[in-house]
């Protein structure tokens, strides 16, 4: 197995949140009381099916605990919301005893009047292998074609890997959002993936997306909301801030893997080819996804956005680091970064004033180019995200 960022906590009760097949169960599994504990995993239709018909069965079970067992896992729990009622009683008669919840989807949870322990667990996520994690083995080219689930690392061929990443969107539509009932007709919102993935990393017109769809604004406005609740993706909104030039306020949305983008779309048996503008916008995705996944294990209070201006100015990443100097971010794809393609950075970096900007690139070399540091990415990433 191997070994993740992510580090829980022995003492404290805890959501544990993350995409099916980022290895929740694999890493649950490897905690050092796991043999200790009671697990519970409800993706089994015989464990829901129990607890569906006797919720205070769990109260049994804990109260029934020896000394050798202090905690008690239970996978995937938001098949089971009313659990959680159940969960918030015993961790306030039974303090001895901490549970970890984890979960792939936040939807029933939000939508449904859930239970969420009002503070009484903590919450974490764990998402797909960051290049740290995989370090020695860690490809780029690997990374943008098929995306960093941890399953496909244990796949020798292309063809395997690919056969994995159509199950698991067939998978996800499914189990995630058929099973659940989150829609209505499938149709419609299979083919809204595929013009989701199309529109991957930039601004969302969603009165076109609907037209293309064949849906109303309101409908893509909740399909959105379905990727994001089940942790499919996430928005990037626009930086706001008293600039001078005035800013987009439209979101961008990301999905939460490159893999996943190019299965949607059909495309994960083409290699990506360098200096073609799909390689350069897979990579601005992985550094993004980055960022923010070591942000998450490491820096929780960061804030990220984009800027972009009317005249259409943009910088890929904005991050708002309390206490800090506000950090501007251009991501190139280029090997060899020259002042040309920095003008952007320069000039918006000039216009905000108290702000740090920098360039993170293939570029092989560390260098400085007028006030501007350019940085070979994983060098940028692991400065500004794990230290």
């Amino acid at each position: 197995m191997i070994p993740r960022i992510l580090q829980l906590p022995e003492d404290e009760s805890l959501f544990l949140f993350g995409p099916r097949g980022v290895g929740k169960t694999t890493f649950i599994k490897s905690l050092p009381y796991f043999q200790q504990a009671i697990y519970i995993n409800l993706l089994k239709a015989q464990e829901e099916n129990r607890f569906l018909r006797n919720p205070d069965e769990l109260t049994a079970i804990v109260h029934g605990l020896g000394n050798t067992h202090r905690h008690v896992i239970i996978d995937e729990i938001q098949k089971l919301p009313k659990l959680l009622d159940v969960v918030h009683d015993l961790i306030e008669t039974v303090p001895t005893v901490k549970f970890i919840l984890t979960g792939s989807s936040a939807r029933k949870l939000k939508h449904g009047g859930a239970n969420l322990l009002a503070g009484r667990a903590f919450v974490y996520h764990l998402f797909p292998f960051t290049f740290t994690e995989i370090s020695n083995s860690f490809q780029l080219d690997h990374a943008l074609r098929w995306g960093m689930l941890p399953k496909l690392f244990e796949y020798d061929s292309d063809e395997k890997k690919q056969k994995f990443l159509e199950a698991y969107t067939n998978t996800y539509l499914k189990e995630e959002i058929w099973a659940e009932q989150f829609i209505r007709e499938l149709s419609p919102f299979q083919y809204f993936l595929q013009v989701a993935a199309q529109s991957n990393g930039k601004m969302i017109n969603f009165s076109s997306i609907a037209r293309d769809v064949g849906v109303s604004d309101t409908t893509v406005t909740k399909y959105y909301a379905i990727l994001e609740d089940t942790l499919l993706g996430f928005f990037l909104h626009p930086f706001q801030h008293s600039f001078r030039k005035r800013l987009s306020k439209t979101p961008k949305f990301f999905f939460f893997d490159p893999g996943i983008v190019r299965a949607l779309l059909g495309l994960s048996s083409v290699p990506l080819s360098e200096h073609t503008s799909g390689f350069g916008d897979a990579f601005e995705h992985f550094v993004i996804l980055q960022c923010k996944q070591l942000a998450k294990y490491y820096r929780s209070e960061y804030r990220f956005s984009y800027l972009k201006t009317k005249d259409d100015a943009e910088i890929d990443l904005i991050v708002e680091r309390p206490g800090m100097n506000t950090l501007f971010i251009e991501i190139k794809s280029n090997k060899a970064v020259q002042s040309t393609h920095l003008k952007t950075l320069k000039s918006l970096a000039g216009d905000f004033g108290a702000c740090e900007a920098v360039c993170f690139s293939r570029d092989p070399y560390p260098k400085k180019i007028d006030t501007i540091r350019v940085l070979p990415w994983q060098q940028g990433i692991s400065e500004f995200f794990t230290n």
